[in-house]
């Protein structure tokens, strides 16, 4: 099953794609990567939809990858004694530690740390920004704030403390089960919520002892400021653009978002674009042109994936809306302009060996007419070394190992395929050959180009490339050895 664009799509389930139909449908329609939200279902729904993902690949023979986003601390307001209550601009609200029932003046913010990392003048922000108040003053078990933005304020709404690097961990004890639960499951990628510092990031690799990759989400500007340190920290990263936008103001989210693709692609690493891409398609069938273009922009800036949410997850039309995005990536990928934009983007040093073998496979493949790059790796190192160049031909990435393989389905370009144990480059080229021809990529008239670390099995050891030709007689009869 080949995809005729190299963007990924990711796609959540929830209860409008719970079944083993719909989930078969939304990766026949063009889902690579299954986002499984810990946030929502119990441990017995996680596991059937995980049962479910894994006999779809074993019936379709084709590796897909699972993400487990965990959900991470969750910053809530206590209960009101009517329910809610309003907010005027100008008024004074208090929040403390008290369980007592709120009412117009104070409600309970059951979070300590909060309190002892506010100063006078931070900001709260509460039910995705719609309240915004400042603190006046402060203590140990309380924050008197002025209204700045009133409205409606009801039970357990959010709180964001955009302006503050709070004393939290990313991982909650819930995160914490969660995280041991799916890892026996068996995912292929971990996303964590509320990450602030790179030591959010090895706290889960800690935990997750290398049973799944750990992606960062975005989604606070501590994690924009400290951002180079978590990327080296992270095996790939989610750009969480909503709750960026409520913390940040939203004219920033754009540029944001432009910088840390472009620092992704540079450190090989995959990025996500999230969140409200296609939201309209909750509720009606056709996306709003905005969200087409903006669908379009993440593809233009070289994103590794784009993700669905509550469009996938809980929405009506949770097919159609893959289908739209499957087909926003093939026709922006087939505009001239979208080459040109890529190819500009490109980083133009070489520092290593492996860096100047993926870009010679790229000048090798796109100046003549080779079908494919096919990339034979066991850790996939080579893999997302040629996906960074973004060469205009397929790229096939052959593993031995099915781990390494469902993890590079979330990486840009990548047909993965999952192949025997080699021990000489040789049989590493007929395997690319072979795979070429049965996948659809070449015939056995045509060229391919194959990249490798020798020897095998140690990463980053990319130093060996050959154009090959697609037919085995031809391939021993060109051999030098």
């Amino acid at each position: 099953m080949r995809r005729l664009r190299k963007i990924k799509i990711v796609a959540t389930l929830g209860p409008a794609s719970s079944d083993y139909e719909t989930i078969r449908a939304l990766f026949e329609a063009g889902a690579d990567v299954f986002r499984l939200n810990m946030s929502h279902g119990s441990h017995d729904d996680i596991g059937v939809r995980h049962g479910i993902i894994r006999q779809i690949e074993k019936d379709l023979g084709r590796p897909i990858a699972i993400l487990a986003d965990l959900q991470g601390p969750k910053l809530r307001v206590g209960v009101f004694a009517n329910g809610e209550e309003e907010l005027a601009e100008g008024s004074t609200f208090r929040l403390d530690l008290d369980d007592a029932e709120g009412d117009a003046t104070r409600v309970q913010l059951p979070h300590k740390e909060i309190f002892e990392a506010l100063e006078p003048g931070s900001s709260l922000l509460v039910n995705d920004g719609k309240i915004r108040l400042r603190v006046r003053e402060c203590g140990p078990d309380f924050a008197e704030c002025e209204v700045i933005v009133g409205g409606t304020i009801s039970n357990r709404k959010g709180v964001n403390v955009p302006d503050v690097v709070l004393p939290l961990a990313a991982l909650s004890e819930k995160d914490r089960k969660d995280l041991e639960f799916v890892c026996q499951l068996g995912v292929d990628w971990l996303a964590l919520s509320f990450v602030q510092r790179p030591a959010d990031v090895e706290e889960a690799r800690e935990l997750a002892r290398g049973r799944a990759a750990i992606l960062s989400k975005i989604e606070k500007p501590s994690g924009v400021a400290h951002f180079d340190a978590i990327l080296e920290a992270s095996d790939g990263i989610m750009v969480a653009r909503g709750d960026l936008g409520v913390e940040l103001p939203v004219q920033n989210v754009p540029p944001i978002q432009k910088r840390l693709v472009r620092k992704c692609r540079a450190a090989a690493k995959p990025v996500i674009v999230a969140t409200q891409m296609l939201e309209s398609m909750i509720e009606s069938p056709m996306p709003t042109r905005a969200e087409v273009s903006d669908v379009a922009a993440a593809i233009y800036e070289g994103a590794d994936a784009v993700m669905l949410s509550a469009e996938s997850a809980a929405g009506a039309y949770p097919v159609e809306a893959v289908m739209t995005m499957n087909n926003v990536a093939i026709e922006v990928e087939s505009d001239p302009t979208y080459r040109d934009v890529i190819n500009a983007s490109r980083g133009g040093i070489k520092e290593t060996v492996a860096d100047a073998i993926v870009s010679a496979a790229r000048e090798i493949a796109e100046t003549t007419n080779i079908k494919a790059i096919c990339c034979f790796s066991q850790t996939g190192t080579t893999a997302v070394l040629v996906g960074r160049e973004r060469p205009m031909v397929p790229i096939i990435a052959l593993t031995p190992m099915r781990g390494t393989a469902r993890r590079l389905c979330l990486s840009w370009g990548m047909h993965c395929v999952t192949t025997g144990e080699v021990s000489r480059f040789k049989e590493a080229v007929i395997n690319a050959a072979r795979a070429a021809r049965t996948e659809g990529f070449a015939t056995a008239e045509d060229q391919i180009v194959v990249t490798a670390g020798v020897p095998f099995g140690q990463s980053g050891t990319t130093n060996i490339l050959r154009v090959a030709p697609c037919e085995e007689r031809l391939i021993f009869a060109t051999d030098p050895g």
